[in-house]
């Protein structure tokens, strides 16, 4: 966000960065997975989770706190010009990074089944029945044109759950509106060294390591 100052005497105005934007700020980490990178097997294998989280959400990461510092320097220095020029990056990392931290929690070795509850009741309510969210929601992931994510978000205003898709790295608040409780990411990186280009069968296999625990969370959490 930028201010724009009136200096006393001038009918000109200088755009500078607020204060709050010029502190000294902690830089984005990579967070640990909840489990090994074996422990999703056989249903995604140790050497795609070694790589999606060590290679690829490791770069976003990396390449967030680069376009963040630049930006940084940019406001500082009132380069509209840079600013501007950086927003792609600073969405693309970001949304890679928020997107994989959502994801890591969305999986569980004790996964799979259905979910109890509240959240069981709203998938009844707004889709009729699990087998057939189940079914929109891979459809949607499996219609992915090129690389991106499946959702299942809470949309506040109305009340209900919605499923969405996403390009690329997009987060799916930040560009619909609706809070994420379960992202399947479409990336060919999440599944080609096992299931090279059969995406269904990924997304076949994916279910059985939902963590409906984590999602049930989300969503309790989404309604206070």
């Amino acid at each position: 966000m930028l201010c724009r100052l009136a200096w006393p005497g001038r009918s000109g105005a200088k755009l500078v960065a607020p204060l709050g934007c010029l502190v000294p700020r902690q830089k984005h980490t990579l967070p640990d997975l909840p489990y090994d990178y074996g422990a999703l097997e056989p249903h995604i294998n140790a050497e795609i989770m070694q790589l999606h989280h060590s290679k690829h959400h490791a770069a976003y990461v990396n390449n967030l706190n680069v376009a963040e510092e630049k930006y940084k320097e940019a406001l500082a220095k009132g380069d509209v010009t840079a600013q501007v020029s950086l927003q792609p990056a600073l969405k693309f990392n970001s949304g890679g990074h928020i997107n994989h931290t959502i994801f890591w929690t969305n999986l569980s070795p004790n996964g799979g089944g259905e979910p109890k509850g509240e959240l069981m009741e709203a998938i009844k309510r707004d889709f009729g029945s699990f087998a057939n969210f189940k079914e929109k929601l891979t459809a949607v992931s499996v219609g992915v044109q090129g690389s991106g994510w499946g959702w299942l978000g809470y949309n506040k205003e109305q009340g209900r759950l919605q499923i969405a898709a996403c390009a690329n790295q997009d987060p799916l608040q930040g560009t619909t509106g609706l809070i994420p409780l379960l992202g399947i990411d479409v990336w060919e990186h999440a599944y080609y060294l096992q299931y090279k280009n059969v995406r269904p069968d990924y997304l076949k296999a994916i279910w059985n390591v939902i963590n409906w625990e984590n999602v049930s969370s989300r969503y309790a959490s989404c309604k206070k």
